[in-house]
C-alpha cells in the first residue's frame, strides 16, 4: 500500500453509499428518509454552504447531528464531505481562521459519528505550491488528532487536477490520502488521464457517470467504467466507500437515477 493510514478504519468490505448533496433542499432527517427509501444504508454527509448543514452552523447544530445519527439505524453516515472554499493559507486572514475552526469543527462531527474520513476541495491555482503543501499539513494534523483521514478531492483545475500532482502532493504531506473522482479524469478532455498510480493512497471515491462532452450523463449511457476501477480498487485492496454523487437532471427521475447507480455499483462489487 502507498500509505500505511489506510489501513486504519477500513471495513470489511467496500460499500456503496449516497452523498446527501444528491438530494438538494430537503432536512438532513427527510434526505436520510429518501436515501433509505432507495436501499440506501450507508451516506456522506455534505457540508456546504447549499447543504442541509451549513458550515456556520457545525457547532450549534452538532448535538442534534450526532444524535440524529445515533437514532437512524437503518442508514449510517460513512464520510463528510466538507464543501468549503480555503482562502490562502495566512494565520493572519480571519477568514482563514473561520475555514480552520469550521473544518475543526467537522473533524470533531466525524469522530463522534464514528466517520474515518473527510474530504477537501484542492487548493485554486492562485495559490502557492507551498502554500498548498503548509494548509494541507495543517489540516491533516488536525484530522489525526481526531482520528480522521483527510482526503483531497481529484477535481480539475485544483492543486490534485492530474494524478501526478495527486501522487505528488501525498509523498510530501505525511498522511495525507486522495478522494477519486474519476469524473475530473474523464470530462472535457480529449482522451481520458490514467489514474492508476493515484490508487494506492485512495480513502474515498465520489462517482456519477460521465462523458467527455457532460460532467455528468444519464446513468449507464457515459463513459466511466465502474467494473474497472472496483476491479483496480480490489487491486490495491481498498476496503472504503464507493459514494455515489449525481445533482438532479432535466428531464430525469432523480430517484430512478440514484436507484440505477446504486444496482450498478452493486452488482459490480
Amino acid at each position: 500500500m502507498g500509505c500505511s493510514f489506510l489501513l486504519s478504519g477500513r471495513l470489511p468490505s467496500v460499500i456503496v453509499a449516497a452523498s446527501t448533496s444528491s438530494i438538494p433542499g430537503e432536512p438532513l432527517a427527510d434526505i436520510f428518509d429518501r436515501l433509505v427509501d432507495l436501499e440506501y444504508t450507508n451516506t456522506e454527509l455534505v457540508i456546504s454552504k447549499r447543504s442541509a448543514i451549513l458550515p456556520s452552523q457545525i457547532a450549534e447544530r452538532y448535538e442534534a447531528i450526532v444524535q440524529l445519527r445515533r437514532t437512524s439505524r437503518r442508514i449510517v453516515p460513512v464520510a463528510i464531505f466538507f464543501d468549503v472554499e480555503s482562502p490562502p493559507d495566512d494565520p493572519s486572514d480571519p477568514k482563514y481562521l473561520e475555514y480552520v475552526e469550521q473544518f475543526t469543527h467537522a473533524c470533531q462531527l466525524a469522530k463522534n459519528c464514528n466517520i474515518a474520513v473527510i474530504t477537501i476541495h484542492g487548493a485554486l491555482p492562485e495559490s502557492s505550491f507551498n502554500g498548498e503543501i503548509d494548509r494541507l499539513q495543517k489540516l491533516v494534523k488536525i484530522g489525526v488528532y481526531h482520528g480522521v483521514v483527510v482526503g483531497v478531492a481529484t477535481e480539475a483545475g485544483r492543486s490534485m487536477d492530474t494524478p501526478e500532482n495527486a501522487v505528488s502532493l501525498c509523498k510530501l504531506v505525511k498522511g495525507l490520502g486522495i478522494t477519486l473522482d474519476p469524473s475530473h479524469y474523464v470530462y472535457g478532455l480529449s482522451k481520458p488521464k490514467d489514474y492508476k498510480s493515484l490508487l494506492p493512497y485512495v480513502c474515498h471515491v465520489r462517482l456519477r457517470d460521465t462523458t467527455q462532452e457532460q460532467f455528468q450523463s444519464r446513468v449507464g449511457q457515459g463513459s466511466v467504467d465502474f467494473g474497472r476501477l472496483v476491479d483496480l480498487l480490489k487491486n490495491e485492496d481498498y476496503r472504503r466507500t464507493l459514494c455515489v454523487d449525481l445533482a438532479p437532471l432535466p428531464d430525469t427521475d432523480p430517484m430512478a437515477e440514484l436507484r440505477k447507480m446504486r444496482l450498478l455499483l452493486e452488482s459490480s462489487l
